[in-house]
């Protein structure tokens, strides 16, 4: 029952070329950082990421796009990363765009043993006709595009067919973890980390905090450690290496005089 693996180099050893992986995190919060690092030194490539993003700042998935080791994306979000941009308009990448909801509950349904569903999200829009380019030629063409999927009516309202997910592995970040691999996460790292754990044939948790088992109250459990295979603990110094992508302050407020 025992979990814990003593270094994420070991953690992510047999993870092989080619394989696809179920990353958690939503932009900078919750990134299995210290993983995708062991991945990136191990030099493995050709890998097929299903994420909400693919890295930002330099840091988590997009340090292996950068060393072209990913070959396929399956995300909701691009947003500032511009190497991830450049290599899809340049035809070096494959990506699959989805909406946000859908990528959440593909990945929950591969998890839960569910082949498909249908949703409204996406009907009457090219996520269902198809045609969507998931890679480009280098010259402005479209060399593959999505194929249409099955639309459904029920009750007179047209749902699309969805596939759920299942990878190879999957690479998550939590808060607290303990050694029968049972994870809490915080606050808006809670997102898509269990939802990836979910949905990997493989889960590898990385740890702020490793606890001994039963230091968890069930009730505060996120994640039961059936869906997690191994557990990395990190240092404090890696636990506490958090980026923040954009900077905001409150601009100071006027203050009156009151008299009495």
């Amino acid at each position: 029952m025992d979990k814990v693996v003593a270094t994420a180099l070991e953690a992510v050893a047999d993870v092989p070329e080619g394989a696809s992986l179920a990353v958690g995190g939503f932009g900078l919060s919750g990134v299995p950082n210290v993983l995708i690092q062991a991945l990136y030194e191990r030099g493995t490539g050709g890998l097929s990421v299903v994420s909400n993003n693919c890295g930002a700042m330099e840091s988590g998935l997009a340090v292996l796009l950068a060393a072209g080791r990913i070959a396929r994306v399956t995300g909701s979000y691009i947003g500032a990363n511009k190497e991830f941009a450049r290599q899809y308009l340049a035809g070096e990448l494959e990506v699959e765009m989805i909406p946000q909801g859908t990528l959440a509950e593909r990945l929950r349904a591969g998890g839960a043993g569910i082949p498909a569903f249908y949703t409204p999200a996406g009907v009457g829009t090219q996520v269902a006709d198809g045609g969507l380019p998931w890679r480009y030629d280098g010259d402005g063409g479209v060399a593959l595009a999505s194929p249409p999927k099955e639309v459904r009516e029920f009750d007179g309202v047209p749902y699309v067919l969805e596939r759920g997910i299942r990878t190879d592995f999957a690479l998550v970040r939590a808060a607290k973890g303990d050694r029968h691999g049972n994870l809490v996460f915080n606050k808006s790292s809670r997102n898509f980390n269990p939802l990836a754990a979910m949905a990997g044939k493989v889960t590898v948790a990385e740890v702020e905090e490793l606890v001994e088992p039963g230091e968890l109250d069930p009730d505060a459990v996120h994640l039961p450690g059936i869906f997690v295979q191994r557990v990395v603990a990190l240092t404090p110094e890696q636990a506490a290496d958090k980026r923040i992508e954009r900077r905001t302050i409150s601009a100071p407020s006027a203050r009156g005089t009151v008299s009495s």
